[in-house]
C-alpha cells in the first residue's frame, strides 16, 4: 500500500502506521543492548478494518529497513514477524538464537512493560 504512512515513536517503543491520518497499526519493540544491539519487536497489531490490506507487512517491512539504516539488526519475537521475516529472508537476516534468547529474557525480566 503506497498510502500507508509510517511514524517511528522510539520513546513508546512504538513504529505506527497510519492511513489516512488513521492509526492502521503498529509495532510494539523495545531496543536490547546487550549482547549486541538490537530493535525487539513484540506485538503486531492492525486494526480489524484494515486487516488484509498489506499493513502489518509494511510494518514488518520498515522496521527492518530502520534497523538496517542504524545498522542493527531485528530480534523477532512477536510470532506475526518472525513469520514475516521467514518468508522475506532478503529483507529480514537471520540473527543468532542467542541473541533471541537474550530478548526473550529481557521480556521475562519486565512482563509489565510487554
Amino acid at each position: 500500500m503506497s498510502d500507508i504512512e509510517m511514524h517511528d515513536d522510539r520513546d513508546a517503543g512504538l513504529l505506527i502506521a497510519r492511513t489516512g491520518g488513521d492509526i492502521a497499526g503498529y509495532i510494539q519493540y523495545f531496543v536490547l543492548e546487550e549482547p549486541q544491539r538490537a530493535l525487539v519487536p513484540v506485538h503486531t497489531i492492525v486494526e480489524p478494518a484494515q486487516e488484509g490490506k498489506g499493513i502489518g507487512g509494511s510494518l514488518a517491512r520498515e522496521l527492518y529497513a530502520i534497523a538496517a539504516r542504524e545498522a542493527i539488526v531485528v530480534a523477532p519475537l512477536c510470532p506475526f514477524v518472525v513469520e514475516w521475516a521467514a518468508r522475506h529472508p532478503g529483507e529480514a537476516p537471520a540473527v543468532p538464537d542467542t541473541l533471541v534468547e537474550a530478548a526473550k529474557a529481557a521480556v521475562a525480566d519486565h512482563p509489565e512493560l510487554y
